[in-house]
């Protein structure tokens, strides 16, 4: 295999750059397989205690979007909304954010990054000096309401072990569109647009 000339960056050549530069280009096609592999290694190692697995999760609130008629980027953003949880578990949402952030609007990514604390409405109670209404902090945000229709509709419902989700496999050709995209691209980002989440239920099969 072809390798770069130099041991620090400082020292590279304008044939190392392009020889690198060729070989980024393949690799961040991958990035949708990449991710797909790992959301499906979180069907075999997950956090315990739940009736579902992490990965059951996702697509459980990947699937309830789709069922919504949502849009595919509400689709993939429910599908990996937690696919920081096996390696960032303490700021899993803002992990998953990042990971979305060059190819989605603004208003899924907000609500990625901070439906953590939007989460916490349902279970906060229940812990000694937790607050069950951190949200309202953002209450001013216009993306506050997507972010609560989010986890109320696609999140903290999505742990019935009997509820009838589609495959992984399903999403794979909607993550690999999405992330097929320019990075960046201000026709995908709509900073600052509330669009929100889709209002009739279509309830797709």
């Amino acid at each position: 295999m072809e390798t770069v000339s130099f041991t620090a960056m400082k020292h590279g050549t304008k044939a190392d750059y392009a020889m690198l530069d060729g070989l980024e280009k393949p690799y961040l096609a991958g990035t949708a397989k990449r991710l797909m592999r790992e959301l499906a290694s979180q069907g075999e190692e997950s956090l315990s205690g739940y009736q579902v697995t992490r990965l059951e999760h996702s697509l459980q609130s990947a699937t309830r979007a789709w069922r919504d008629g949502a849009e595919k980027d509400w689709v993939v953003a429910a599908l990996l909304h937690d696919i920081g949880d096996g390696l960032a578990p303490q700021n899993h949402d803002r992990f998953a954010a990042e990971i979305l952030r060059p190819f989605i609007r603004e208003e899924i990514t907000w609500v990625v990054a901070h439906h953590g604390v939007f989460q916490m409405v349902y279970y906060a109670q229940h812990y000694e000096g937790w607050n069950q209404y951190e949200r309202e902090k953002y209450a001013d945000s216009p993306y506050y309401q997507s972010a609560v229709d989010f986890c109320e509709r696609w999140d903290q419902n999505c742990f019935d072990p009997d509820y009838d989700s589609k495959p992984l496999e399903f999403f794979t050709p909607m993550v690999e569109e999405i992330f097929a995209r320019k990075a960046y691209d201000e026709a995908h980002l709509y900073a600052g647009e509330v669009i929100g989440l889709p209002v009739v239920h279509i309830s797709r099969r």
